[in-house]
């Protein structure tokens, strides 16, 4: 089975992103009421584009190239590809950057009530302890629960700054290298 990067054409040590269109209407979403240059991308052609950009290394260099039918007016509203896919991944971007600044903000408020809740449950514990004496079973029970819903209380802080953070940053880095990307509108041959 032949690798991933010798699917794709290389020009000038840039990846080519190849899409060949029927219509140029083909490459945007259908049921967005959007001008032209500002219309959303179709799904299927964004995740193609997507998709490739992720299958290679962070630094590879790509080209997206459209070739679209050799007709008058296709070749105006080729024009205006280059600019509706760069404001396209500009977009997601701005999206992917409100739902990092979302996801922190939640983080955040997330930590302050998990510490506050893990203090008053240490807490709790220790006036437990300290007004039972260690010799009750019942107390030490009861004592090792506060001290283990105290850290449950963490779970959710821990796992979105930690974890869920970073997809959000990668998928803002790989549209941002898309809205960078130069883009060639070819007639078909």
């Amino acid at each position: 089975m032949a690798d991933t990067e010798s699917i794709y054409k290389r020009e000038n040590g840039k990846v080519l992103i190849e899409i060949n269109l029927s219509s140029v209407a083909q490459l945007f979403n259908s049921f967005d009421p959007a001008p032209f240059h500002e219309k959303e991308l179709d799904t299927a052609a964004e995740s193609y584009i997507v998709d490739t950009v992720k299958d290679f290394p962070e630094k590879t260099q790509f080209r997206i190239v459209i070739y679209v039918p050799d007709c008058k007016i296709c070749a105006e509203q080729a024009e205006k590809i280059p600019r509706a896919i760069k404001n396209h991944f500009e977009y997601k971007m701005r999206v992917q950057d409100r739902k990092f600044r979302a996801r922190f903000r939640h983080g955040r408020w997330t930590l302050l009530i998990g510490l506050t809740f893990l203090a008053i449950a240490l807490i709790a514990r220790q006036a437990v302890s300290a007004y039972l004496a260690d010799s009750h079973l019942i107390a030490q029970i009861f004592a090792d629960a506060l001290l283990i819903i105290g850290w449950a209380a963490m779970w959710e802080p821990v796992t979105i700054l930690l974890y869920e953070l970073w997809p959000i940053t990668r998928t803002k880095k790989t549209y941002e290298k898309i809205s960078q990307m130069e883009i060639s509108v070819l007639p078909a041959t």
